[in-house]
Parts: structure tokens; C-alpha cells; sequence
């Protein structure tokens, strides 16, 4: 997302039931909640790596069950004053896929957008599509270096938490930096926290700054697979001239796959 004055931001929000809970004065998106408190003794039957390795087979199988699916991606991004909220963009989009894998988009309702002083940009709709709903297959995995963290329980979920950054960044190219939380049965991600990078903040004042904020995604169980569900932000970005109170929620909803009745809500 984009400042209209020449600075750059990544941005999205909503009022969904939590996000009431969380400090207006002291924005920061809440990697923790849901948590317990983190075990760091080495798992027990499988080693960090083959824990990874299966990781990307079973995230393979994820992405390619998804792309027989149509869904909902509902987007509301707001900027706060205090606490009220002074902008506002609001977008439901119908996602479907062609026989070849193709991600086909059908935009069925967007809101004149309030928001006064930042824009969503291109790039901001390819983090929305890709970063928050994070799938880490096979394909995906040796970009990163995961670092295995400890246990955690998330709800009722036994976990294994991994850190990942990007091994390397190559120019124009976006990656994930943050934790994953795999269930320890299923060996699929059913918990994200962390942001897409790098941000580009240049020292000259004609030029934009791109800074992203924090986010917190979330799956749910369905046909023995873990789908994206949701992901929320509550971040202030600070910029040279000033600051951006940023809250999300981006929604996956309404999943129905093809010849079928609706299968998530």
C-alpha cells in the first residue's frame, strides 16, 4: 500500500471480534495469542530436518488440493486516528483456478475506497494473495533457512514452531520472515506470524518507502488438509514525517470445491 505523499505501505484491516481486544494506543500485531509457552526440547521422533522435509511434501499436497477449490477472499484495510477509524477499503473477490493451475479472480464488491492518505498497491494485493495465505511446498522450502524453535501448543493443537527467513534476497523478488507453526500430526503449517520483505526505504524525500507491516494468519481443518482461513494486522508503520496506525483482516473463506456444495465458511 501506498502513501499518497510519496511513501509506500503494505496494509490491510477489518472489524472482526478480536480485533477489538487489541490496544489501540500501542498497535502491534499479537504473534502470541492462542499460545502457550514454548517448549524448546528437541522433538522426539523426528529429527528438525526430516520434520521440515515432510513439511514440504505435505504443503505441496495443500497448494495442489486448493487449486481445485473456489473461495472468497474478503480484504478491509483501515487506517486509524486515536481511535476512531479515518479511512477505510473494503474488496470481495471470487477466487477460482483453470485446468491448467491458473488463479483466476472475480472482483464481486468493493466499496469506494476512504482511505485518504495511503493506497493498496500492486504489490500489496501479490503479498495478500501469497504471504498471508503462506503454503511452504517443496518448491518453496529451499529459498528459506528454518530454524527449529521448540513445541508449542496453539488452541487445542500440539505444534512444532520454526523460524524462517530467506537464505538470500534477489532483486524484485518477495519472501517470508517469521515463525510457522506446524501441528505435529498432520505436519502441515496451521499457524503464521511474521511479515513479507525486504521493505525498501530510500533516504531521499522524493522517493517511497515500502514498509510492511506484521501479520497473523490462521488455518482450518477441512478433508484432511489445513487451508488458509484468515489473517489479521494491527501494526503502526513509521515513516521519515510520520506514522500509519494499520489494522486487517483478510478472510479465505466459503471454500467449494468444483461440482460441490459450499465446505467452509
Amino acid at each position: 500500500m501506498r502513501l499518497r505523499r510519496s511513501t509506500s505501505v503494505f496494509i490491510s484491516v477489518l472489524a472482526f471480534l478480536f480485533c477489538l481486544l487489541v490496544s489501540i494506543a500501542n498497535a502491534q500485531t499479537d504473534c502470541a495469542g492462542d499460545n502457550s509457552t514454548l517448549d524448546t526440547s528437541q522433538p522426539k521422533d523426528l529429527t528438525p530436518q526430516q520434520i521440515v522435509d515432510k513439511l514440504g511434501v505435505e504443503e505441496t499436497k495443500v497448494k495442489e488440493a486448493r487449486s481445485h477449490y473456489t473461495y472468497t477472499q474478503d480484504v478491509m484495510v483501515q487506517t486509524l486516528n486515536g481511535a476512531s477509524v479515518d479511512g477505510q477499503l473494503h474488496e470481495v473477490t471470487t477466487v477460482s483456478f483453470d485446468d491448467k493451475g491458473k488463479r483466476l479472480e472475480n472482483v464481486g464488491y468493493a466499496e469506494q475506497s476512504t482511505l485518504r492518505d495511503v493506497q493498496l498497491s500492486a504489490q500489496d494485493m501479490d503479498d495478500i494473495r501469497v504471504f498471508m495465505p503462506l503454503i511452504l511446498t517443496s518448491q518453496d522450502l529451499p529459498q528459506y533457512n528454518l530454524t527449529y524453535a521448540g513445541q508449542e501448543h496453539v488452541d487445542d493443537l500440539d505444534t512444532y514452531v520454526f523460524h524462517v527467513v530467506p537464505k538470500k534476497e534477489e532483486k524484485d523478488k518477495r519472501y517470508f520472515e517469521g515463525r510457522i507453526w506446524v501441528d505435529n500430526r498432520d505436519l502441515q503449517i496451521v499457524k503464521v506470524c511474521g511479515k513479507s520483505v525486504p521493505d525498501i526505504i530510500h533516504t531521499k524525500k522524493n522517493q517511497p518507502q515500502e514498509i510492511r507491516p506484521m501479520f497473523v494468519g490462521y488455518r482450518i481443518y477441512m478433508n484432511g488438509l489445513w487451508f488458509p482461513a484468515y489473517a489479521r494486522v494491527d501494526d503502526t508503520l513509521h515513516f521519515r514525517t510520520e506514522s500509519v496506525h494499520i489494522r486487517e483482516i483478510v478472510k479465505f473463506k466459503d471454500y467449494k470445491r468444483a461440482g460441490t456444495s459450499t465446505a467452509s465458511r
